[in-house]
């Protein structure tokens, strides 16, 4: 199964794209799953009605077929935070009682900020279980949101190896002893219990997000505004190791207009299309209809002419380790961050992590353990490269006999 992301600057289009992404695919003979949980539904409006009963593609994820043989299944953030805060509450029964507390009902729960991210994380995991599907496309919020959003479960996961070791898990035994000799209770085992399931969820989210079969379709409509909205999302995506497949140039006009307005702006498209093209992944061109796609019969003019989703696995970009130690006495990390500028970005060493800052992303990476034994001695950035280099630490650093 692949697994297609699909984002990009806000009001650029990537929902209908994404639409399109998946309707080409699905003529092509894949079988399709879309997900899409952008708050009013704007998906219905282009796929249509149903054109069958609603079906369980995975456990816990339902998808109704629409136009072309497409599966939607749109993410109900809202329903999906309310089951989750009840079932916690429930495991948690025994707790609140203990402090006095009274439990929420599912009728006065509204979703709290975020909800949306871990709605449709969720949902990104179910839908990569789902039996008989060749391809997944996920209509992601705006992109700098949908760069957010991808980093979370690698962030929790630390937070909660942080915060609720496993380790202290071994401990539990004696928590009904401390409990007395102290006067106070000790952290609930169910408390642990839920750590090391949210651990195992995240993991399984992460997971997909790292596969090889998934990649980043960027959606933009080609102009100075959008190439610095993808320039700066396209750091914050090369942090994180996500692999962008191509870019769709969104709304592109026909050359040769003789409207002088129109012919400006069509090279301007033209112009910013072909940099893209000549910098990074392939750029396809999707054509502007001279209005806002509407229905069936609107995506599929637009799929006639639209590149379906990449079927060949990839791999996440490779951030290499070069070994210079009999050239130069160092080793070299190498993390490609194209387009990035040097006033934008810090790193620090902490312990066996590093944390790299680029523009408005930072991410706290482990050291490989070949560097855990040196120390920072310095960085370059380079024809979209940061080089940090690596001195081995004498004390550490096995000697050649």
């Amino acid at each position: 199964m692949h697994t297609l992301l699909v984002t990009g600057p806000g009001g650029a289009g990537r929902t209908t794209a994404a639409a399109v992404t998946a309707l080409a695919a699905a003529r092509a003979g894949r079988r399709v799953l879309l997900l899409s949980g952008d708050p009013g539904d704007p998906m219905a409006a282009l796929v249509g009605p149903a054109a069958g009963p609603t079906e369980d593609v995975a456990p816990g994820l339902r998808a109704v077929p629409a136009a072309g043989g497409v599966l939607v299944a749109r993410i109900d953030s809202g329903e999906e935070f309310r089951a989750e805060l009840v079932a916690l509450q429930d495991r948690g029964a025994a707790l609140l009682s203990m402090l006095g507390g009274r439990a929420l009902g599912a009728e006065e729960l509204t979703e709290l900020p975020g909800a949306e991210q871990f709605a449709l994380l969720r949902a990104l995991r179910r839908a990569a279980t789902a039996p008989g599907v060749d391809l997944v496309v996920v209509d992601m919020p705006p992109l700098h949101q949908a760069v957010a959003t991808l980093a979370l479960p690698a962030q929790l996961r630390r937070y909660l190896a942080r915060l609720l070791p496993a380790e202290r898990q071994a401990a539990r035994a004696l928590r009904p002893v401390l409990a007395q000799l102290a006067g106070v209770p000790m952290p609930a085992q169910w408390l642990y219990e839920a750590a090391a399931r949210w651990d195992e969820e995240l993991a399984a989210v992460q997971a997909v997000i790292e596969a090889g079969s998934t990649a980043v379709r960027l959606v933009a409509e080609p102009g100075p505004a959008a190439d610095a909205a993808l320039r700066t999302g396209g750091l914050g995506l090369a942090l994180q190791r996500l692999r962008v497949a191509d870019v769709v140039a969104n709304r592109t006009l026909p050359p040769g207009s003789a409207d002088p307005w129109l012919a400006g702006l069509a090279a301007q498209q033209e112009k910013y299309a072909a940099q893209w093209a000549a910098a990074g992944p392939p750029v396809l061109p999707l054509p502007h209809l001279g209005r806002d796609p509407q229905g069936p019969d609107d995506l599929a003019a637009l799929a006639d002419v639209a590149a379906q989703a990449p079927d060949a696995p990839g791999r996440r970009p490779d951030w290499p380790v070069e070994d210079r130690i009999a050239e130069d006495g160092v080793l070299v990390w190498v993390v490609p961050l194209p387009r990035a500028e040097k006033r934008e970005l810090d790193l620090i060493r902490r312990g066996d992590e590093l944390l790299l800052t680029v523009g408005p992303y930072r991410r706290i990476v482990p050291l490989p353990s070949a560097l855990r034994r040196c120390t920072v001695s310095g960085a370059a950035l380079a024809d979209g490269e940061l080089r940090i280099r690596f001195t081995p630490d004498p004390g550490l650093w096995p000697r050649a006999h």
